[in-house]
């Protein structure tokens, strides 16, 4: 009992001071006006400006767009890995670019995609003019997928590499097609490890404002790029605070949407 406590009490300090405090700190802030006075301006402001909203919609959107383009990938790749001899080793070259600053990674896709980066360095060389790559949608998307895909694959192939190999030959053996084996036995069986996935993803999505502003530039505006404004441009924290909340509710309800669903049923 003494050994379970001496676990338990640094890890509710860590969880109080790191997770709670904060949150309830901002919480609190929202209810603030730029002067300090207590007011419920800041989310009648939000929820009545069209501005915010349209954030808002990006905000999701976009998060929607990275989970869907990283699971498209990462699934068949999962699958694929699986398959293979040194799995785990294929597994961790996928995980090693996490290693690296996000920063980092973020500026070398800017010389990458730059008026002056490598790929129009190879149209130049293939005797095409110089595309515009960075500061649009599609590079926004690409730079957050990439990023964002080893957090895909990692819980998706876990949860494959639990598959009982023998449900799998037992469906081929009742005649059924690859197609229906994926998708009635492969599929099921993953499906805690794709909403794993897709938690992973799509929740720090919400949030992007580096990338948004590096990459994207200001064609994607987001809520993140909003409380990064708020907070050292405008000097408005209540406002900040208030987009923080409301980013926090929209993290809550994704993780409810995606919860493990239990099905009833007596037992025995």
């Amino acid at each position: 009992m003494n050994k379970k406590l001496f676990y338990f009490i640094p890890y509710t300090l860590w969880l109080v001071l790191f997770v709670g405090a904060p949150i309830i700190l901002m919480l609190l802030q929202s209810f603030m006006s730029i002067d300090g006075q207590a007011t419920l301006a800041n989310y009648q402001i939000f929820f009545g400006s069209g501005t915010y909203l349209r954030m808002m919609f990006n905000s999701v959107w976009y998060a929607f767009l990275i989970t869907v383009i990283t699971l498209v990938i990462s699934f068949p790749t999962a699958l694929f890995l699986n398959t293979l001899r040194h799995k785990d080793l294929w597994l961790l070259l996928i995980i090693l670019p996490t290693w690296i600053n996000l920063l980092l990674k973020t500026y070398a896709f800017i010389g990458i995609l730059g008026h002056n980066g490598s790929i129009n360095s190879f149209l130049q060389f293939m005797g095409f003019a110089p595309q515009q790559l960075l500061f649009s949608n599609a590079s926004f998307l690409l730079v957050a997928a990439y990023i964002e895909i080893p957090f895909m694959i990692l819980p998706i192939f876990n949860a494959l590499a639990e598959i009982d190999n023998s449900l799998i030959n037992a469906s081929y053996d009742l005649g059924a097609s690859k197609w229906q084996t994926l998708r009635h036995v492969i599929l099921p069986l993953s499906a805690d490890g794709i909403r794993a996935g897709i938690q992973a993803v799509f929740i720090p999505s919400l949030s992007l404002f580096m990338i948004t502003r590096l990459i994207g530039g200001n064609r994607v505006i987001t809520l993140g790029t909003a409380i990064e404004e708020h907070f050292l441009v405008t000097q408005n924290w209540g406002m900040g605070s208030t987009i923080g909340v409301v980013l926090i509710i929209a993290m809550i309800i994704t993780m409810f949407v995606t919860r493990e669903r239990k099905k009833g049923g007596n037992k025995y």
